[in-house]
């Protein structure tokens, strides 16, 4: 699994969103049962970097939290068999790893987010990590249902990695 990093920020968290990152999504990948070896891409950035992304590619004049970018297109969440049939766009050429998408996260965000809800910024971070995840997998939160859905996944795996609300 190929998992790219990158912070354009000059913000040092108190743990090592890297690892906190491969492990949520890592454990993301094997609740769903993904059959591939995969390739994910990180940016951190703050409110304005991330405003100008929504800007852009959602038309929302505003920062968001997270912004998710799938590479595949699912017909089922969690079905990657979808994935052969798109094979063309899906697969690295050079090391055969399925191009899940891009994650894009404000630091601005996890921080603030993390004070309002009460608990530390490492689980917000892995919050909004697992979050993502589920969205680069094929689940939405349109309908309450599927709302319902991907808090369950996200509570899964988070308590599964011991990454609570402390």
């Amino acid at each position: 699994m190929t998992f790219y990093a990158e912070n354009e920020t000059s913000f040092e968290f108190d743990f090592d969103w890297e690892a906190v990152y491969q492990e949520v999504a890592l454990a993301v990948l094997d609740s769903e049962g993904c059959p591939y070896e995969t390739e994910v891409n990180l940016l951190l950035t703050d409110n304005e970097g991330i405003h100008e992304f929504n800007k852009e590619t959602r038309n929302i004049d505003a920062p968001t939290d997270v912004l998710s970018y799938p590479n595949v297109e699912y017909d089922v969440p969690g079905n990657f068999d979808v994935a052969e049939e798109q094979e063309a766009g899906c697969f690295n050429p050079d090391s055969g790893e399925l191009i899940l998408g891009d994650i894009i996260i404000s630091v601005d965000k996890v921080i603030t987010q993390a004070n309002e809800y009460g608990h530390s910024p490492k689980r917000e971070f892995a919050f909004l990590v697992a979050h993502s995840m589920l969205h680069l997998s094929g689940y939405d939160h349109m309908t309450p249902e599927e709302e319902q859905e991907m808090i369950k996944k996200q509570e899964l795996v988070l308590n599964t990695l011991g990454i609570t609300r402390d």
